[in-house]
């Protein structure tokens, strides 16, 4: 073996060395810690899951619309609920329009 072969083993050696320290590292990083509970929002969100029917109310969250719940692995779905409307009829004949 030459000397060329032997320092390109010994840099690649290096080389992954270094980079499996460096995932190691992140892998050891401590979690962040959770927020103040002043930093949480008031929110009112209803989520069902359309697989089993559960149904979540979410009253606090980091953000103002946060990323929905997943429940029997799959994302749920908003309710209407949360609005407090119980429908929206947009028909004409509800508009007193009268097309004829």
């Amino acid at each position: 073996m030459g000397t060329a072969q032997i320092l390109i083993a010994v840099a690649g050696g290096l080389i992954i060395l270094r980079l499996g320290l460096g995932f190691l590292r992140v892998l050891a990083a401590p979690p962040p810690e959770p927020p103040d509970p002043g930093e949480l929002r008031k929110v009112r969100l209803h989520y069902r899951c359309t697989i089993c029917g559960t149904e979540v109310k979410m009253t606090v969250a980091n953000e103002e619309d946060p990323d929905p719940p997943r429940h029997c692995m799959d994302e749920m779905e908003r309710c209407r609920a949360d609005l407090g409307m119980k429908g929206v009829k947009l028909g004409a004949n509800y508009q007193n329009y009268d097309p004829l």
